[in-house]
């Protein structure tokens, strides 16, 4: 199962037990609801499922605090502008037990986490992550933090190359000449120069909940806030089959540029992820690999 392998170095040892002692000590009222680690793509951190109602968040890594108190300030701002739901945090745990981060209880979102390359309902599916998409950046951005992955392209050059050059080296079947020329034609593409706006910049598949084919639920805003909108594009390649891209290009509103700028986010982020997690996430890196053919099988 995702998540149980150890992923960093130097990431947060979690499990059930640590779960229930937390309980005990800050949320004595839910501590005796079962609890029970879910299986997820994720990579910062463990989720797990209490009771009926309720799920903890716990992060892995140095950081996480920030993004749990990210999402505790400003989820209740975006969420009533939002046309699907968002994670609602019903409490906010300090570190103890030994574990070093804040943590969180949300409540329980209902859906199914979805999967690359699915074709059915997809165009329902593309235009709701349109709708999504356009809804966010109507977002206030005042006083709002930076997104993670809001910059420009050329920020992302160098750890795009070098990842590109580790993944030669590997035995992954990709041509790392092919993925260096499509993402140097990402670079000759003019920067976002429209307003500040919000973004997600995380929407992976794992952070996706579905249900009867139309998208239920966002997860995971912990690297949202002000930046390039591209970054909300890359489901046209981790997720979207081909025959629905454009349904949700034109849902989402935005210009060729940023499609361009969001097809090279797409490759770059698969090509990070790929080398260093293709041991230890095979969700992450399955959707890794599929990014990188979709993005080199795409015009």
């Amino acid at each position: 199962m995702s998540g149980t392998r150890r992923m960093h170095a130097d990431e947060a040892h979690t499990d059930e037990d640590l779960v229930r002692r937390l309980l005990r000590a800050q949320f004595p009222q839910w501590a005796e609801l079962p609890v029970r680690r879910l299986a997820s793509g994720g990579t910062v951190n463990a989720i797990y499922r209490l009771g009926a109602a309720l799920t903890v968040r716990l992060p892995l890594l140095e950081g996480g605090s920030e993004s749990v108190d990210q999402e505790a300030r400003w989820l209740p701002r975006l969420a009533p502008l939002l046309p699907v739901a968002v994670p609602e945090a019903v409490a906010l745990g300090e570190p103890g037990e030994g574990y070093p981060h804040r943590w969180a209880v949300h409540r329980w979102r209902e859906g199914e986490v979805l999967t690359e390359g699915a074709t059915a309902g997809a165009e329902d599916l593309a235009r709701d992550l349109g709708a999504f998409v356009s809804a966010l950046r109507t977002a206030d951005p005042a006083g709002a933090p930076e997104a993670h992955r809001g910059g420009a392209p050329a920020l992302m050059d160098a750890e795009t190359r070098s990842s590109i050059e580790a993944l030669r080296r590997t035995d992954e079947p990709f041509d790392a000449d092919a993925l260096l020329a499509a993402w140097e034609r990402t670079l000759t593409v003019p920067a976002w120069s429209g307003p500040p706006c919000w973004t997600h910049a995380d929407l992976m598949p794992s952070n996706l909940l579905g249900a009867d084919a139309r998208l239920a639920a966002v997860l995971d805003f912990g690297t949202a806030g002000v930046g390039d909108p591209a970054a909300d594009l890359i489901p046209a390649w981790n997720l979207l089959p081909p025959a629905a891209r454009g349904i949700f290009r034109d849902a989402a509103g935005l210009d060729d540029a940023a499609w361009e700028r969001g097809r090279g986010r797409a490759l770059s982020m698969a090509v990070v992820q790929l080398p260093y997690y293709r041991h230890t996430n095979p969700v992450i890196s399955a959707n890794a690999r599929h990014v990188l053919h979709q993005v080199l099988e795409s015009p």
